[in-house]
């Protein structure tokens, strides 16, 4: 009787009908002075956009949670997680990743400052907290070491070199660069 019923189910069951395809767009994302022409599903995070389409791979996927920063990014100057951002919500706007800060073969004073007081260890995390740190800086609040800790808190090292990259955070806010 079970093998019965068991036919019955099958030549019932209707094939799955195919998923639609995702949604696609065309969009411009200026991103490091340069201007992106690309064709993305709706549904992708700037994150992926720099990684797997434009192969900018100094933004590192951590958790993809936006809790560790190692995807930090500038958009019009502000540090966002570029993994919970939509790359389609960027277009129009100056985005700006670890590849973009050096200028004319010279480090930014930041990146120079993260090997002068070596900043990094393993260095996974490093390009989220070298971008962080610039935008620290351009906001203004790299008053105080403690300062400094607690505006960088979004950004984990698990290595644990919070020292050294106050430090490197530090000597260029000195500078006034």
């Amino acid at each position: 009787m079970s093998v019965l019923l068991e036919t019955d189910r099958r030549r019932d069951a209707r094939p799955a009908e195919p998923a639609p395809a995702p949604p696609q767009q065309d969009l411009t994302l200026r991103i490091n002075g340069r201007e992106h022409r690309l064709r993305l599903d709706t549904r992708t995070t700037l994150l992926d956009a720099l990684r797997e389409h434009l192969d900018l791979t100094g933004s590192k996927k951590g958790c993809d949670l936006g809790q560790c920063g190692a995807c930090t990014v500038l958009v019009d100057g502000r540090r966002i997680n570029a993994c919970l951002t939509l790359a389609v919500m960027q277009e129009g706007r100056e985005i700006t990743t670890i590849e973009g800060l050096a200028q004319d073969g010279e480090l930014h004073p930041l990146q120079a400052a993260f090997v002068e007081h070596d900043g990094f260890q393993c260095g996974y995390c490093t390009p989220g907290q070298i971008v962080s740190g610039v935008g620290l800086l351009a906001e203004g609040r790299a008053g105080s070491e403690a300062e400094i800790r607690e505006f960088m808190s979004g950004n984990i090292c698990r290595c644990g070199a919070y020292p050294k990259i106050v430090a490197a955070v530090r000597a260029v806010a000195a500078k006034g660069a």
